[in-house]
């Protein structure tokens, strides 16, 4: 018996399962992109994962995360979102003459974050004379103390022969915040005399170390008011150690007589504050 022969049409390959050459390749192209990708997602992505969910979050990493009210501040971190404090201020600020040509300028900054301070600020002062003329000026670095005000006094300024009448202070840099405590707060000062205001005046108080651990340099600036309230006259002086439950005495002098009735007595201790671990 004869056999027919098998249909060579297009159809009769479609049957029998052949497939077209371009069908072949679009597999094999496809099956090389999707290794490339498995390639990338396992080279690549499998370690950022692993640094995104394994990695435990600090405050420095970039990211607002672990209760931050900011990008590594507040939360657990000892740098302080500032937005989240209340306002610091310069209450005033004025220079005193000391003698012709040289001037004392003071400033009070207020701080009323009981536990936050600034290591390092950046200040500066501009004395002027009455036509409003720069004819001093005077740079530094203070701390700025957790919840009290913080005195800066810039000592002996040589104005020549010009005489100061408006006194200029501005804290020059952005300030970092940060987690701190007052070392001051254990320090008392009481038995403030001043004597000698006609001829060459001198305060001295008694300063009490109430805590259980010695400290040291500590200094004190003193400022004295009229009556009225306005400040006249400062000073500055320091002591290197107080040792705990002991007492000390400090003075302040000035070389002219005071032309002004005393009224308040300012004697503030500054000691620099010290960074405070967050509690958990």
């Amino acid at each position: 018996m004869l056999k027919k022969a098998p249909c060579h049409n297009s159809a009769g390959r479609f049957a029998l399962g052949y497939n077209s050459p371009m069908s072949w390749a679009s597999r094999r192209r496809t099956t090389y992109l999707t290794g490339v990708i498995i390639f990338f997602i396992v080279v690549i992505g499998a370690p950022i994962a692993y640094i995104y969910f394994k990695t435990p979050p600090t405050c420095g990493d970039g990211i607002q995360n672990q209760g931050e009210t900011s990008i590594d501040k507040g939360g657990p971190c000892l740098i302080l979102d500032e937005r989240m404090l209340q306002p610091h201020a310069t209450l005033w600020a004025r220079s005193f003459r000391v003698r012709d040509g040289s001037y004392n300028a003071v400033a009070y900054i207020q701080n009323p974050n009981n536990n936050a301070g600034v290591r390092a600020a950046r200040y500066r002062f501009g004395l002027y004379d009455s036509q409003n003329i720069l004819i001093a000026e005077r740079e530094g670095t203070t701390y700025i103390m957790p919840g009290a005000i913080t005195p800066v006094i810039a000592a002996r300024i040589n104005t020549g022969s010009r005489i100061v009448t408006r006194t200029y202070f501005e804290l020059s840099e952005p300030l970092v915040w940060e987690r701190m405590k007052d070392n001051a707060l254990v320090l008392t000062v009481n038995n403030k005399d001043i004597s000698d205001v006609t001829g060459t005046p001198r305060l001295t108080a008694t300063v009490k170390n109430n805590s259980v651990a010695s400290i040291t340099d500590i200094a004190f600036v003193a400022v004295i008011f009229d009556p009225a309230g306005n400040a006249f006259a400062a000073s500055a002086t320091t002591l290197a150690r107080i040792d705990s439950g002991a007492s000390s005495q400090i003075t302040f002098t000035w070389p002219d007589p005071f032309t002004m009735q005393t009224g308040r007595i300012d004697v503030i201790p500054l000691v620099r504050p010290t960074l405070v671990e967050p509690q958990n």
